[in-house]
């Protein structure tokens, strides 16, 4: 069965991941994405990052997750015959992706002037930290830096509490996702025009995305909205997370009908709050008319009542109630074995070389006619020079040449980061 994005290359110049998870869901629709390496690879290819156990030289998890199902080619682009193999695989690509930094790629003759004079349909995509324009353009980024310029973490963590950055990545996947869609866009556009076009995103844009009903709320309202913890700080009433006896936590968003809020009040031994009038409608257990005070009051009952039983009864009684919308806190682990997500294959097994299996996340998206798919585990450093550059005409000794000089080099690097660490 055929897939959306059959027949289109992408040339992926990129690192860490918020260029990498673009070219991934591109890969998953289809695409051939041909991930070019400078010689010592994407600088996240061996990242251990915190209790890994894995052998040194073992891929690392932030590379297996956002490059699975690619192609490399790893070349020198120092040398002329480095920027010939470059150049060749771009002549019969339709996207360019890169989150390098633009002064970077200018230099290397990579920038979109360049390129769309040299390949009129090549569409041009990259990803920043802090958009295209003002003086911070050119700056570099790591996701709690988006996060931090974009206001999240300053409205996250407790009202006592310093700001937090949140648990997950979601400046650099969230660009990630942007990215992705921009470039699809492009390539609509591409189809229905003929002209290719200059695709631009960052992680500060997505940070406002993310947070634009409360962006605009601050926005009309003037308010000054704090950071409440467990609670969203834009909604006031039971919404927010109630620790159970055995130290877990539940999640209560909303109670649809009277019927699901009594349950739960009587089974939080807290029933006065069933015929509250206070709370007697959906909207007003959402915060809507209700004061800070009467909010406060109803967390601190529902606090004591969900501390009354374990996070597995909790779970089992609020399934009897179809019209209350909960669920149960998981942690990472428990996120990987969960039911819900392995049946809609959100979650999948790859095979990592050197490795062995490994669960990661899957493609997300479900199409009933042209579904994407997911193509495998990460490719080694190099593994499609000889068959990828081939393909654009190199000769066997021009490509025997591009990876010995990408080896030397990688090899050289290492004995100096080697011989630092001994001094």
């Amino acid at each position: 069965m055929s897939e959306p994005l059959d027949g289109i290359r992408v040339v992926e110049m990129t690192i860490a991941v918020q260029g990498p998870a673009a070219g991934l869901y591109l890969r998953d629709m289809g695409a051939e994405v041909i991930k070019v390496e400078p010689p010592i690879g994407d600088p996240n290819r061996y990242g251990r990052n915190v209790d890994n156990p894995n052998p040194a030289g073992t891929l690392g998890p932030q590379f297996v997750a956002v490059n699975r199902g690619k192609r490399s080619v790893c070349l020198d682009m120092s040398t002329e015959l480095g920027r010939r193999a470059l150049h060749g695989l771009l002549a019969d690509a339709d996207v360019f992706l890169s989150n390098y930094r633009e002064d970077a790629l200018i230099r290397m003759g990579l920038g979109w002037d360049a390129l769309h004079a040299m390949y009129p349909r090549l569409i041009h995509a990259t990803v920043s930290g802090f958009g295209p324009g003002g003086r911070d353009a050119g700056k570099a980024m790591l996701d709690g830096a988006a996060v931090a310029r974009g206001g999240l973490a300053f409205m996250t963590g407790s009202a006592d509490g310093p700001p937090n950055v949140p648990g997950a990545i979601i400046g650099d996947t969230a660009g990630a996702m942007q990215l992705a869609l921009a470039t699809m866009t492009a390539l609509f556009t591409r189809e229905r025009t003929g002209i290719a076009q200059r695709v631009q995103t960052s992680a500060l844009g997505t940070q406002l995305w993310l947070q634009q009903w409360e962006l605009t709320h601050t926005a009309m309202t003037g308010a000054q909205l704090t950071r409440s913890g467990a609670h969203h700080p834009n909604i006031r009433g039971p919404y927010g997370v109630y620790q159970t006896s055995c130290g877990g936590a539940i999640l209560l968003a909303q109670t649809m009908t009277q019927d699901a809020w009594d349950a739960i009040c009587i089974f939080a031994d807290i029933a006065e709050y069933a015929v509250d009038q206070r709370f007697n409608t959906p909207g007003k257990r959402l915060g809507e008319g209700i004061t800070q005070e009467a909010s406060e009051e109803v967390r601190e009952a529902l606090r004591r009542g969900f501390a009354l039983h374990g996070a597995a009864v909790w779970d089992e009684f609020l399934r009897t109630q179809p019209e209350a919308i909960w669920e149960r806190v998981r942690s990472w682990h428990e996120v990987l074995e969960d039911e819900q997500s392995l049946a809609n294959d959100y979650l999948v097994t790859i095979e990592v070389p050197q490795f062995g299996q490994t669960r990661t996340v899957g493609n997300l998206v479900t199409l009933s006619e042209t579904p994407g798919s997911v193509k495998g585990g990460p490719p080694l450093l190099g593994e499609g020079n000889a068959e990828l550059l081939g393909r654009i005409g190199m000769t066997a000794d021009e490509i025997e040449s591009v990876t010995t000089r990408a080896t030397e080099v990688r090899e050289a690097a290492f004995a100096a980061l080697l011989a630092a660490a001994n001094n």
